[in-house]
């Protein structure tokens, strides 16, 4: 398709006519504000900068070939200030892939390493070729193509839910229906979670987060582990922050993946479902010194990465490298990309991986008002966006409940993890931090300042153990990783419920099936916006392995035959989350209750005097607010037992008119109650369970 027939980008003079030859191309300087390639009427603008290059040459090829079919060095005068840019007439974008060869100083003590033999892709690509199939070793050379934006949104409109009605599902675009037992056309694509909408509609959940889609190199590190190949599954090694994954598009059609990603996109949204994508700005593929050179060692090493005075790479990400987010070039790339995402694929929120990197100095150093994290703040384009902190990083900050947000910043609670999980599995001394977490965690979100929805809470994530394995497994077993089981978290609170592993015992398999009711119960009736990770909701299981980053296989893959042995889970996730949407006094702040209820209390087993002593294991939270909606309040009371015998409780007194039911009970067999039938004030709590009532 000729150039000809795309739409013009604003500001562009149709009528421009070359200026110069080159090598047997027309050209002319080119749009300097316009980063990237740029499709015009009349060719192709091309604009990169570098500040310290002295030469940059633009390589063209014809799609899929390794050898350039055009070389185009540009000349002095095409540059201004750092920028080069220059158009290149009649070029047809449906065969063309191009990249750049850039010299400089090569002077590695003071971080200057431009090679000009290596084929360097533009950081602004809009779509990246070479991996367009799952598992294509590319030898660290990519190149980057055109893309035209004519996709048609119609009358779509964003849902723009509030974050006091979110329930995240956590997500892999592959891992969700890889596996043969989906059912779907196309496993492990975009187009597949289409196909899978009816299912997410079913379930209740308000937004998928989708762990990283933009492009990457699964191949990284590939090794093989007694025939089994191990590889960068998760995705969090980014070659290019502006392409989407072409591998998890269905087809190799030109920039498919673009309108496939838009389209998914676009049928969530239009059945009420927000898309959030995980986003890794901490650190790239590049890696350290030992790693490839493929774009921003070759563009401006020492501007793009935090580098010791020797030149040598920080390392607070992990992962070899760390990116120098409060630099102003690389600030304005990361918010030149998520404007970007959002203005192109509509995307409604981020999910910042080891976000405490973004407010870091280009010495390492903390910084008390991140210039990076206050721009996101306050971006207009980003003005309706979520914004969500994982607020720890590798080089030791933790920075949950201190996050610098400007009251836009949700945060990861980890803190709610971590406590949740020792209460119920019943350590001593943690019902005190359970309460605090479940009323919203307001030791560490102020109401008054941040509100009740800072807090995005989890018992579960991509990173560690399954809800599942959570209570099947006492110790990690990643021996399939082939780091002689020494990666991963030690530090899980798990606990396997009298057996390690999967087993027979009847008794163990019901304990561990109410220890997953619980657990998700207490995440939906808590203050905050809850997320857990897909296949939760019908026992999905790792195998015990709680860093599967590298597992492409039925160890990451959802299995759907689940789905059916586990009917009765997804029922009950289900129907937990409809109560959570059917109650607004645990979501959010109502007026105040008729029956003079304070809007949040704590209780132990006699109302309103909870016990936080160290050998205490039971908590009862009352949220109570009247909602315009309803002419009685709204008030539920969750009543947690982590004890291992039975207990006798006492609910608070209601009014006269007033009467208590009961919704769920985990310890029951069939745990909810259909009946809606009425309680009395004093209540039974059975080992290790728990009870939600309402009026």
């Amino acid at each position: 398709m000729s150039v000809s027939k795309f739409h013009s980008h604003p500001n562009v003079d149709i009528h421009m006519e070359p200026l110069d030859v080159i090598n047997g191309f027309e050209v002319r300087p080119g749009f300097y504000g316009m980063n990237g390639a740029t499709a015009i009427p009349t060719g192709v603008n091309f604009t990169i900068h570098s500040n310290q290059a002295t030469s940059v040459e633009l390589l063209l090829f014809h799609s899929e070939e390794m050898e350039p079919y055009g070389v185009i060095k540009f000349p002095e005068e095409y540059k201004i200030g750092h920028v080069y840019s220059m158009i290149v007439f009649d070029l047809d974008i449906e065969d063309l892939e191009y990249a750049y060869r850039i010299d400089g100083p090569n002077d590695p003590k003071k971080g200057l390493i431009f090679d000009k033999n290596k084929v360097i892709l533009d950081p602004y690509a809009k779509a990246v070729t070479g991996q367009a199939e799952w598992g294509t070793p590319t030898d660290y050379i990519y190149h980057a193509r055109v893309v035209r934006d004519n996709f048609d949104w119609g009358n779509c409109k964003q849902p723009l839910t509030p974050t006091e009605d979110l329930i995240i599902y956590e997500m892999h675009v592959r891992g969700f229906t890889k596996d043969e037992s989906s059912g779907v056309r196309h496993p492990g694509t975009f187009d597949a979670i289409m196909e899978k909408i009816p299912y997410l509609k079913e379930l209740g959940v308000t937004a998928v987060e989708l762990m990283p889609i933009f492009e990457f190199d699964e191949m990284l590190s590939r090794r093989d582990f007694y025939g089994r190949d191990l590889m960068d599954y998760w995705g969090y090694n980014t070659v290019c922050f502006f392409a989407p994954n072409t591998s998890y598009a269905s087809t190799r059609e030109h920039n498919h993946e673009g309108d496939e990603l838009k389209t998914m996109i676009k049928e969530l949204n239009e059945n009420g479902i927000e898309v959030f994508l995980d986003v890794v700005f901490n650190h790239t593929a590049e890696g350290n010194e030992d790693g490839p050179m493929f774009s921003f060692k070759g563009l401006d090493n020492n501007i793009y990465y935090m580098l010791t005075p020797e030149g040598y790479y920080y390392n607070f990400s992990g992962c070899g490298n760390t990116l120098n987010c409060n630099h102003p070039i690389v600030q304005q790339m990361i918010i030149e990309c998520l404007r970007y995402w959002v203005t192109n694929y509509r995307v409604d929120g981020f999910r910042f991986d080891l976000a405490s990197i973004l407010g870091r100095n280009e010495d390492g150093s903390p910084m008390s008002k991140p210039p990076l994290l206050q721009s996101l703040a306050f971006d207009p384009i980003l003005g309706n966006v979520k914004l969500i902190a994982e607020a720890w990083d590798a080089g030791g900050m933790y920075q949950v409940g201190s996050f610098p947000s400007w009251n836009r910043w949700m945060e990861w609670n980890g803190r709610y993890r971590d406590d949740m999980r020792a209460f119920l599995k019943g350590d001593n001394g943690k019902a005190g931090a359970a309460a605090s977490r479940i009323t919203g965690s307001p030791d560490l979100y102020d109401p008054e300042v941040r509100g009740f929805n800072a807090s995005v809470n989890f018992l579960d994530c991509h990173d560690g153990f399954t809800l599942h394995d959570l209570y099947t497994y006492n110790e990690k077993h990643n021996e399939d990783n082939d780091w002689g089981g020494t990666d991963g978290d030690d530090h899980n609170l798990s606990w396997n419920c009298g057996a390690e592993g999967e087993t027979t015992d009847k008794e163990v398999r019901r304990l561990r099936d109410r220890m997953i009711k619980n657990a998700f119960t207490c995440l939906m009736t808590s203050r905050g916006a809850p997320m857990f990770f897909m296949g939760d909701e019908f026992g999905n299981s790792q195998g015990g392995n709680n860093n599967a980053y590298c597992q492409d296989n039925n160890i990451s893959w959802l299995n759907w035959k689940d789905l059916k042995t586990n009917r009765k889970l997804f029922e009950y996730f289900k129907y937990m989350i409809q109560f959570r949407k059917d109650h607004p006094a645990i979501r959010k702040h109502l007026e105040p209750a008729k029956t003079g209820f304070p809007e949040v209390s704590c209780h132990g087993v006699r109302p309103w005097e909870p016990d936080y002593s160290d050998d205490s294991h039971y908590m009862g939270v009352m949220f109570a607010g009247s909602y315009n909606r309803k002419k009685d309040d709204d008030i539920v009371y969750i009543a947690v037992n982590t004890f291992w015998e039975e207990l006798e409780i006492c609910l608070p007194e209601l009014p006269m008119d007033k009467h208590w039911h009961m919704a769920v009970n985990t310890f029951d067999k069939e745990p909810v109650n259909k009946d809606k039938k009425q309680v009395f004030d004093r209540v039974t709590m059975y080992p290790r369970s728990v009870r939600v009532f309402y009026v």
